[in-house]
């Protein structure tokens, strides 16, 4: 009989689909003082299953990374016990910069690719000025944890 945690354990597809269904993850980095730097950040998945999120380059959490280019990322969904979900990754951290590849980002978290199309041609002055001060933030997983309690069905 497999113990409560492989029970609930997600398997790697069932990750990626929640992951995909998700829009805001917390992004923890370790802060200058060694404590940890927890932020809401919405997010999206590209189509290496890598979880990428666009923030503004002198932003706390892009030093944190440009110093330690850890961190940690936490999804959680459910009301109560019976129905929590969660996944947590232990990431390396890869700061992309240029103002085409946050328009892509922009354009995954968002749900449509149309934005990076755009990016030479329609898009406002006050956007491409935005996106010139942005980076982009690509975590690569080195491990895994998740939990589904719905798979227990009801049983603790």
């Amino acid at each position: 009989m497999p113990s409560r945690r492989e029970a609930i354990e997600m398997t790697p597809g069932e990750v990626q689909d929640y992951l995909k269904e998700q829009k805001r993850i917390i992004l923890v980095t370790n802060g200058p003082d060694g404590m940890p730097h927890p932020m809401p950040m919405n997010y999206g998945v590209d189509s290496e299953g890598r979880v990428v999120m666009t923030t503004f380059a002198k932003a706390q959490k892009v030093k944190n990374v440009e110093r330690d280019p850890r961190a940690s990322l936490l999804v959680e969904s459910g009301d109560g016990y019976s129905d929590l979900k969660s996944v947590l990754l232990y990431c390396d951290v890869e700061i992309v910069s240029g103002a085409e590849a946050v328009a892509e980002t922009m354009g995954i978290i968002q749900g449509s690719t149309s934005l990076s199309k755009d990016f030479s041609s329609d898009m406002s002055e006050q956007a491409r000025a935005s996106y010139a001060k942005r980076v982009v933030l690509r975590f690569t997983p080195f491990k895994t944890i998740s939990w589904d309690h719905s798979k227990l069905g009801g049983r603790y």
